[in-house]
């Protein structure tokens, strides 16, 4: 008897989806995309913020 009653449940879980899934509900939950990794190499021999500081002329 359990067993025609889990045979029940899943084919009327079976006629839902397809029927939600007419109407372009997803039953499954959206999968991330994995991140992209780029390693970029900085090709500048100074660095990039130098700054240049002088003594004021009034000490």
């Amino acid at each position: 008897m359990q067993m025609l009653l889990e045979l029940l449940a899943g084919l009327i879980a079976m006629l839902a989806a397809a029927a939600l899934s007419q109407f372009g509900v997803d039953l499954q939950a959206p999968r991330h995309a994995e991140r992209e990794i780029q390693r970029v190499q900085d090709c500048r021999d100074t660095p990039a913020a130098s700054i240049a500081v002088t003594p004021p002329s009034d000490c």
